[in-house]
């Protein structure tokens, strides 16, 4: 049973995300909290949401524990408020950056993490053995207790977080697009509080709209109103809250990895990056590296998949990791990505360093980079496939180090994603599609 992919269970509602599902998920909680534990629970603006929300609070309390239920929130409230509720596990109602018909459900530990491999597979286990030794005696089903102030409580714990307070952000003018997702409330609320002025997108969630044509999955109305309303800059979440992307004052869009450039230089600048280390995945951009090498700092590459970060992050006490997508981490501040911090973050740098975010961002070098994906049933005989592997090394050795190339299955879809960096955009775009069209005829030609 392969119920966990790269960032929980995900899939369609009620064909792969069903209520039912969702009941088991939260009975399979006893196998990692303890009778009478708490345990904290969150949801995006989905539709489909509060039906499984109300799934798992229900598996969760037939099991002894108690459910609190934060409403709709964004992901990384769940990590920085589970030592306000004494909760021993967290759940998350999302499927992050997809549209409204899928949904997903996401665990973290007491630590704030989300689950090791070896865990998911005991929850897999579990559900697969329907064990009714789940259910606790009449007397002792938990409370589902719904707290009425998430909002208040998880801006109060950012403030606590950051050593310094919250940065001061009068003076700014920016735009924001939440996306019609987690973020609609706490967000604009966040910087209105701390004097910016701020233009509001993707406020109206519909229950059917998260992701819509805006948020972090879709930039172009935030470019535009950018430039139209002459911002500092725009910032743009997806749906859970757990990523963010910017937009300069220009309309150029600055992504993730520029994001850990610019952090990491600023860091390095105020001597707090110690260890001199960025931890980013496989997909970064070669110049990212280049960049950050030239001021003296490493960067450790991991799989694709935030919990790999942040889990490399915590072995190597690095600082500050994230993705190209725009999951972001700072560790002093929370254990996975978060949006808002990320944007106050880059905030409190263009605050410090009196420059546009377009100065910044620019100190990067960019290797332009091509995704050619590769639709197969026959995902498996990739890796063993002497051929393709054969024409991999071939590229590789030709393209040097003018570029990079990374061919890898998709954890999520039926796909083979074939990424190529190069010198120029027209190189990278010939190799990538060389490249690809012969793992195609590989896999597919039968």
């Amino acid at each position: 049973m392969d119920l966990f992919g790269t960032d929980g269970v995900r899939g369609e509602v009620n064909e792969d995300i069903t209520p039912e599902l969702a009941l088991k998920l939260g009975k399979s909680t006893k196998i990692i909290t303890e009778k009478g534990d708490s345990v904290l629970i969150c949801r995006d603006t989905r539709k489909s949401g509060r039906t499984l929300e109300y799934g798992l609070a229900s598996g969760i309390s037939s099991t002894g524990r108690t459910a609190y239920l934060l409403d709709e929130m964004p992901t990384p409230a769940i990590p920085i408020l589970m030592e306000e509720f004494d909760a021993k596990v967290g759940v998350v109602v999302s499927a992050s950056h997809n549209l409204a018909k899928d949904n997903g459900i996401k665990f973290f530990n007491s630590r704030g993490l989300k689950l090791a491999p070896n865990v998911e597979e005991k929850i897999e286990k579990f559900i697969v053995a329907r064990e009714r030794s789940a259910l606790a005696n009449w007397q002792d089903i938990g409370d589902i207790k719904t707290v009425e102030n998430s909002d208040e409580l998880y801006l109060e714990a950012l403030k606590n977080k950051f050593s310094e307070g919250l940065p001061d952000l009068s003076g700014f003018k920016l735009v924001m697009d939440c996306g019609h997702g987690a973020t609609y409330r706490v967000g604009p609320s966040t910087f209105d509080e701390l004097g910016a002025e701020v233009v509001k997108m993707g406020i109206n969630p519909t229950g059917f709209n998260i992701n819509q044509n805006c948020g972090s999955t879709s930039l172009e109305k935030l470019k535009e109103e950018v430039v139209t309303r002459k911002a500092d800059l725009g910032v743009a979440f997806d749906g859970d809250g757990d990523r963010a992307l910017f937009v300069d004052e220009n309309g150029s869009e600055i992504d993730g990895d520029r994001v850990l450039y610019m952090a990491a230089k600023w860091l390095l600048k105020e001597g707090r990056l110690d260890p001199p280390t960025v931890v980013s995945t496989v997909m970064s951009n070669l110049g990212l590296e280049k960049s950050l090498s030239d001021l003296g700092i490493d960067l450790v590459r991991t799989r694709v998949g935030d919990k790999y970060v942040a889990q490399e992050m915590l072995e190597r006490e690095a600082l500050v990791g994230g993705e190209q997508s725009g999951h972001v981490i700072f560790r002093e501040i929370n254990t996975t990505g978060d949006g808002l911090v990320t944007a106050l973050m880059v905030l409190r740098i263009l605050r410090e360093t009196d420059k546009s975010i377009s100065e910044l961002a620019g100190g990067m070098t960019h290797y332009p980079q091509v995704l050619y994906n590769v639709p197969t049933d026959n995902k498996e005989d990739f890796q063993s496939n002497r051929e393709i592997q054969k024409e991999v090394a071939r590229w590789e050795e030709e393209i040097g180090e003018r570029g990079r190339i990374l061919v890898r299955p998709s954890g999520t879809q039926d796909v083979i994603r074939v990424m190529v960096e190069g010198d120029t955009q027209e190189r990278a775009e010939e190799v990538a599609n060389r490249l690809g069209q012969s793992i195609d005829n590989e896999l597919n030609s039968n």
